[in-house]
């Protein structure tokens, strides 16, 4: 590990967490928080800004899918479970609830090291692909956008399509913004002016 790292430890079992926690202090790592159950996770990692946390229990229940799913929505972290049972369908669940490593056959404090860089670079590759998933729909989300304003200009203006986007071009440069910007203003304005155009729903702008 290139640093110590902060992490949450969620283990109903007390002489198991507090075997676990030595062998993560062992390695120059701390357990910042220790909960009994995942039910104020999302709260919990909220609060005290965790670098990885690590969930021991027999087997993903409803409850702690949906725990580590808000989790990975609102607060993602690298999330590292073992499981006292294999069972191939909640392996399944919990890897759709964001879990970056899942470890049958429990705990063992010995192995938490290797495994938690193992999920720390699944967790980073992932996020990194869901960045530029996310950068390439915004784009594209972009470029409808300033293609609707500039047939709405075309026709207001009585222009051609490169006309239309100097347009906006101008106008961007003159308002300091970018160019989806000014074509999300030139959508409203046109859409007032003319009942009969729909004006963008606000849902779909990124």
């Amino acid at each position: 590990m290139p640093s110590p790292l902060n992490i949450l430890l969620v283990d109903d079992e007390v002489v198991r967490a507090a075997m676990v926690e030595e062998a993560l202090m062992a390695e120059g790592h701390r357990v910042i928080c220790r909960l009994a159950s995942p039910a104020s996770l999302n709260e919990m990692v909220e609060r005290h800004q965790p670098d990885v946390v690590i969930i021991d229990m027999e087997s993903p229940d409803r409850d702690t899918l949906e725990s580590m799913a808000l989790l990975n929505r609102e607060n993602p972290r690298p999330v590292v479970f073992f499981a006292d049972q294999h069972d191939s369908d909640m392996l399944q669940a919990a890897l759709k609830s964001g879990v970056s490593a899942y470890v049958v056959d429990g705990l063992v404090p010995e192995r938490v090291e290797a495994i938690i860089e193992v999920a720390i670079a699944r967790f980073d590759a992932f996020q990194s692909m869901r960045q530029e998933l996310d950068k390439a729909r915004n784009q594209l989300t972009e470029r409808k956008r300033i293609e609707r304003a500039k047939g709405l200009l075309m026709k207001h203006q009585d222009c051609d399509e490169e006309q239309a986007y100097r347009m906006l071009r101008k106008l961007a440069m003159d308002r300091g913004q970018r160019i989806a910007e000014v074509a999300d203003s030139v959508i409203d304005i046109l859409a007032r002016l003319n009942p009969t155009v729909p004006s963008e729903p606000r849902g779909s702008r990124s």
